[in-house]
This record gives structure tokens, sequence and C-alpha cells, in this order.
């Protein structure tokens, strides 16, 4: 049976995507473009599956849709870039079967032109077609925000910038089958510009936290309480919290090398937040040696493993340099997380604590990653030996702070 929506890549992209098409009634085909993490629970899928999502059997089905959205990662790569590999393996798939007035949107993370330089002759070589004459092509950044449930696809507005007008208005009429709100972009690299600004935006702002985290501490000041403070303040301040690092699937971009003038605030962002992992272990290696312990030898338990709360997903987690980290200087890591059955780092099983307050009350330091729901902090704090909050979640004086 034909579908009008195919979404290729099914990924943190794709499959929220996906999952809001057949839930708004559209008959959705889903095609993986490789390995992805998966962000939905078996049972939703299970239930996208029972109301008419499918993937194909073959790819030539894709060439039977209206709408074709290419969703597939683009994670870094080894020259700091963005990894296209799978956008082009999508792009090439979908050209040898779309036919004409197909209209194709890309929501891959990408830097402002792929659209047009990158995915565009992608598919005019493979079809044989001319966008924007023959096909409409466009592009919106993925607004998706794993677990949250107070902004879901309907009440987020979609940007959207099109190689025409006529292709913006094509990709303005899916999208307003799925939200209440459709904004137009001048142009595809508006809309990717778009994508860069948001991105970089959380990055840079966690960034700025990160430091007055580290501040703070060498003040003997209480974060956490300034923080509440100053969100109070209606206009000109957004509140951010720091932690242990920063994952997920949205890399910063700061296009060094690549246009007339490198971000250099986001350069500075990413050395940031990147060299969270080894002040969180710095901090607990302190922390061990304050109640007189050796970081070596010492068994220390890791809550929540994975880069976002209450989902499974692992993506650039910071759990993972942590753990290494404390395993070099001779540290016994153990790890709970409700999510996470097994974990492995550096090639090597971390056990999993079967019994949460068994093993926080028989660890010399229980270090809290993530603040899963299902965490009884109050109660942990009663149990551990020492414990360490990367999140602030924890009562005022329940815990050591970051």
């Amino acid at each position: 049976m034909p579908a009008d929506l195919a979404v290729i890549g099914l990924g943190p992209y794709g499959l929220p995507l996906a999952q809001a098409a057949v839930a708004a009634g559209i008959s959705t085909l889903g095609y993986r473009t490789g390995p992805e993490a998966d962000p939905l629970t078996p049972a939703e899928v299970r239930r996208m599956l029972a109301t008419g999502f499918r993937t194909p059997a073959t790819p030539a089905e894709l060439g039977r849709v209206r709408t074709a959205v290419i969703c597939a990662p683009t994670p870094p790569s080894p020259d700091g870039g963005l990894d296209l590999t799978q956008v082009e393996a999508a792009a090439r798939t979908l050209a040898d079967h779309m036919r004409p007035h197909t209209t194709v949107i890309l929501e891959s993370p990408v830097r402002p032109g792929t659209t047009e330089d990158f995915l565009r002759p992608v598919l005019e070589r493979g079809s044989g077609l001319r966008a924007g004459r023959d096909f409409h092509l466009a592009y919106s950044p993925s607004r998706v925000d794993p677990g949250n449930r107070d902004f879901t696809p309907a009440n987020t507005p979609k940007v959207i910038g099109g190689l025409t007008p006529a292709c913006t208005e094509s990709a303005a009429a899916f999208y307003g089958r799925l939200t209440d709100k459709v904004v137009r972009a001048r142009g595809p690299r508006e809309a990717e510009t778009v994508q860069l600004l948001e991105t970089n935006f959380r990055h840079v702002n966690i960034a700025l936290v990160n430091e007055m985290a580290v501040l703070c501490d060498d003040l003997g000041v209480d974060l956490w309480d300034v923080l509440r403070c100053a969100e109070t303040k209606p206009f000109g301040f957004h509140a951010f919290r720091p932690g242990p690092g920063v994952g997920g699937h949205s890399v910063p971009q700061d296009l060094t090398g690549r246009a007339p003038h490198s971000l250099r605030m986001v350069e500075l962002a990413q050395q940031v937040n990147g060299q969270m992992p080894r002040y969180v272990v710095q901090r607990a290696a302190a922390l061990l040696n304050e109640h007189g312990k050796s970081a070596r030898g010492a068994r220390v338990l890791l809550l929540g493993v994975t880069y976002k709360a209450d989902l499974a997903d692992q993506q650039a987690t910071p759990a993972e340099e942590i753990a290494t980290r404390l395993m070099s200087m001779g540290a016994a890591v153990s790890y709970h997380d409700p999510h996470i059955p097994s974990w492995n780092v550096a090639d090597r099983p971390v056990p999993r604590a079967d019994s949460l307050y068994e093993a926080a009350a028989d660890a010399d330091l229980t270090i809290l990653l993530q603040q899963h729901r299902t965490y009884d902090l109050q109660g942990l704090s009663v149990k551990a030996q020492l414990l360490l909050d990367t999140r602030g979640a924890t009562p005022t004086g329940a815990a050591h702070r970051l």
C-alpha cells in the first residue's frame, strides 16, 4: 500500500518525526540508513506499527511517496566537521527511485549550504530530475527534544526554507499537518543557520554555567542558590544548568575553515564543556581525599550513564570518560541505570548494581551523573556514604553538589 511519507533515517530525529506523522494519521514508512540509536521505547514502536507505520522490504517503495524527509545522523568527522556519509547514502537511495513532484526535506543537522551544494547535486544526478522544477527541495531544522513531555511536534513551530517559494510552500503544506505553526525562512541556507544558532546557543550557555560552577566552588559560593535567584529575573536571562559534560546528537559547529569568520565563542564553549568530565573526576578524588580515602582502590558508583534523563540514549554521554578516568586512577567503578542493562567502557564490562540502595551504602563515593525520574534522591542521600551530585538535584545540604 502506498504511503504519503517516507522518513529516511530512524534515529533520534527520524523516529520522533515518524511517530508524530503516524499520530496525525499520515501513512508513513521508515527506512534505516545504518546503525542508529533508538529514542523510543519498544512499546511506542509497537504502537506505531499497530497504527500503520512500516519499514519497506525494498527501497523501491521510497519512490511511491509524496514527501520524503531525510533524517540521517551527521556525527562528528575526523576533521572536526560533520560526517555526511549517511545523508549521502540516503539521498542516493532516494534518488534511484524518486518520481517527479516529490517533496524532499532535509532535517539532519548540517552546515549552512549543505542542502543546495551537497544534497541537491546528489539527488539531481541520481534521479535525472531538477530541484525546483521537477521536485521540491527544502531544509527544516529538527526540533526534537527527547523525553520532553511539554513540547511535542504539535506545539513546536517548524522552520522551513525551500529552494524556491514553491518548494517552501510544498514543505509548509506537509508540516502544517503536524504542527500548529510553520515559520518560513528566506531559503535553505537561512533555515540551516537557524539549526546552527539553536545548537550553539545551547552549548555556549551550558559552557557559561559550567565555568560558573568551577568559579563558585573555588569561591565557596552555592551556585545552585545563585541560579535559583537569577532565574527570577523576568527579562534578559535564561537559566541553564551545569553538569558533568554535554552529550546528545546535536554537535556544536564553529565553522572553522569553512567560513570567513569562525565562531570563536563556540570553539571556546566546546573546550569548556569538554573539560567537565575531568573536573568531575578531580572533584571526586578531592572528596575522597577529604574523607581519608584514596581514589586508588575506592569503590565508586555512577548513577545514570545516559546523556539525558529518562532515556536509554548514550550518545556522547560524559559518563564514559568519567568512568575511564576513574578506572585509570585505580578506582573500582560500578554503575546503576534503570535504562541501561549492561555497559562497556574501553571494551571492559562495568559491573551493574542490582540493588541501588545497597550499592550506594557500600560505595565509598556515589556520583549522580543523570537525574532519572525513578531515583529517590532524598533516600539515596541518606544511604550513600558520600554523594557527589553533578545535577543539583538533591535537597540542599543532602550531598556535595557541583
